[in-house]
């Protein structure tokens, strides 16, 4: 049941990412409203990387990747849209395989002590996810709307 309710939560929020930002093209990749910002390109790159780091967390040994250094220059390497978009499709492939291959049992358990999560189950990390996804997509929808677009409900299709 668990896993069940994780793969739609992770299915709807990929839904909800790529309806609300398909309105960006890669001539679009390189945008941002102020210059030190992530670009559209890197805002993406960003949420893909939080996925994997997320689910890459859960159950691995050492917890979370804390090298948030590392992490800023992978996203900031990226200049395409297209590549983007790409690693969020890898990322979401890789936390649905996640989710089956654990049990429910696993996704129950509490997460060790960590500055993260804290000590809640371990499943509890996919509304963090959610909530994260949903704060790049929303500035997403910003820097589309100042490019001169209008981006779509995220929820259904009009």
């Amino acid at each position: 049941m668990i896993k069940a309710a994780l793969l739609t939560q992770l299915s709807a929020m990929k839904e909800y990412f790529d309806r609300s930002t398909r309105v960006l093209e890669e001539k679009d990749s390189n945008y941002a409203p102020v210059s030190g910002m992530l670009t559209a390109a890197q805002q993406i790159a960003h949420a893909a990387q939080t996925v994997e780091w997320f689910v890459d967390g859960a159950f691995a040994a050492a917890g979370f990747d804390m090298d948030f250094e590392r992490m800023d220059k992978e996203v900031h390497a990226v200049t395409s849209i297209a590549a983007a978009r790409a690693w969020m499709v890898r990322a979401c492939d890789k936390a649905k395989s996640v989710i089956e291959s654990h049990s429910e049992a696993d996704w129950e358990a509490p997460f060790p002590p960590n500055p993260i999560m804290g000590e809640v189950p371990k499943f509890a990390l996919f509304f963090a996810l959610a909530d994260h996804t949903a704060h790049h997509r929303g500035a997403l929808t910003v820097y589309s709307r100042q490019l001169g677009y209008v981006p779509p409900m995220p929820y259904m299709e009009m």
